[in-house]
């Protein structure tokens, strides 16, 4: 009996020597984690993503199936108060459409996409890629623009993007590719869109006592009003002594740039870039739009709404990213990220390019 128990008592001692030898192993070969960034865009339940900055929500993206058109909402400012709402104000049946910042036209070849009466619908079809960074976080997703026969007439990709501010104001930046998907398609003169953004009620002229303001230096609903800018800012109350508001910027790459602005007292503003005549989107001739809203506090000076807009329209929305150094680069969607020398169709054409070069 004497002799198991030491045979026992060495073999116990040896697994320990083994198991801290190997904890010391995995802690001598252990690499740090990496940071998680500080913005992410992460996937919710009833199909929605929600920007945050430090696990704080800036804004969600809705596209679920039985939506007419995607929308984003809330907008929230640096005081984490939503500076956007849902519907009008004082019409929250015949507006109702008024879905925070949306996308889409009130007459796309004669077929309203605009309002909820309209027969057209904006059926969301995938989300191609996200991605989290410290400056900011990317969302691309794909669209069919649907007659009420179901026939498609645009195919979309929109990139929705979160640029962090000093201190916490911030940029949502836009841009859409439209694509006619099988014959020209015409958007109508005086038609509304691409972009409309409902504020806040308290914001608005009528009912808070807001501002708003142009590029060209005008102020109110009267001298504004489809007049063409480089950008409108609304700001107002958000709260007791807290004022906020947002700034949409349209990008010098627009069509008809600088576009007029569509603006009411009672809280909404868009751009109109067919006001004066229509605008027709040729197959294989792709119509690309860009817009931003810049998330400040207070009423900013005329001058720092410009600054936003100068980096804006400098900013590149995807900045150049590659070439992919190693197969893991190309693995679990990775290979979606790389803009130089090429966008990637797949992994398999990822790792085609690391053996070849082209």
């Amino acid at each position: 009996m004497r002799l198991w128990w030491q045979r026992r008592r060495r073999l116990l001692a040896g697994s320990r020597v083994l198991a801290v030898g190997w904890c010391l192993a995995s802690v001598g070969h252990a690499q740090p984690p990496p940071p998680i960034p500080r913005v992410q865009v992460i996937p919710l339940p009833y199909a929605q993503l929600s920007f945050q900055r430090d696990e704080q929500e800036l804004a969600r993206f809705h596209f679920g199936a039985q939506l007419r058109r995607p929308f984003v909402y809330p907008v929230v400012g640096p005081s984490g108060r939503p500076l956007t709402r849902m519907g009008h104000p004082g019409d929250p049946d015949t507006h109702r459409h008024h879905n925070s910042v949306w996308f889409s036209f009130s007459d796309l070849d004669g077929v309203d996409f605009w309002s909820d009466r309209g027969g057209g619908r904006i059926r969301h079809r995938r989300l191609v890629h996200l991605d989290d960074g410290d400056e900011g976080a990317l969302a691309i997703a794909e669209a069919l623009w649907l007659a009420p026969d179901e026939a498609p007439l645009l195919r979309e990709r929109t990139h929705l993007a979160v640029r962090l501010l000093p201190g916490k104001e911030w940029l949502l930046i836009a841009e859409l590719r439209l694509e006619a998907a099988r014959r020209a398609v015409r958007i109508g003169q005086f038609s509304f869109g691409p972009i409309g953004v409902r504020m806040a009620k308290w914001i608005g002229v009528h009912h808070g006592g807001g501002r708003v303001r142009n590029s060209a230096g005008a102020e109110g609903e009267a001298a504004i009003f489809r007049k063409p800018a480089r950008w409108v800012d609304y700001a107002g109350q958000v709260s007791p002594g807290i004022v906020e508001g947002l700034a949409l910027l349209d990008h010098p790459d627009n069509p008809r740039h600088p576009t007029p602005f569509h603006v009411r007292e009672d809280g909404w503003m868009g751009v109109m870039p067919a006001a004066d005549a229509p605008l027709v989107i040729e197959p294989e001739k792709p119509l690309r739009l860009r817009y931003g809203l810049y998330v400040h506090s207070g009423f900013p000076e005329a001058r720092a709404v410009g600054a936003v807009w100068t980096r804006f329209a400098r900013e590149p929305l995807r900045p150049p990213l590659g070439p992919p150094r190693q197969e893991r680069d190309c693995r679990h969607g990775g290979h979606r990220r790389f803009t130089v020398p090429r966008e990637f169709s797949s992994q398999q054409d990822c790792e085609a390019f690391l053996r070849t070069g082209k």
